[in-house]
């Protein structure tokens, strides 16, 4: 396991040590950690994958509100 060091303003740290009181804080630490590589990931993703509309978009021919109103409503009842 490694030991990680951070500089945190001193009423974050007092806020958090009073919050997770009594709590494993190395744990709580370690799943925030997770969480905010999650959440870049994601974001990444999202981002990639908004590219790519984007790029498919853009090499597609427009298409008429009249066209878009047709496709809504070819299949329904």
């Amino acid at each position: 396991m490694a030991t990680v060091n951070f500089s945190v303003p001193e009423d974050v740290k007092a806020a958090f040590d009073q919050t997770f009181a009594g709590s494993n804080k190395s744990a709580i630490l370690t799943g925030l950690m997770r969480k905010a590589i999650e959440d870049v990931e994601r974001q990444r993703r999202r981002e990639q994958a908004t590219r790519a509309i984007i790029e498919e978009r853009d090499g597609s021919d427009p298409v008429s509100c009249e066209r878009l109103d047709q496709a809504r409503r070819a299949g329904r009842p």
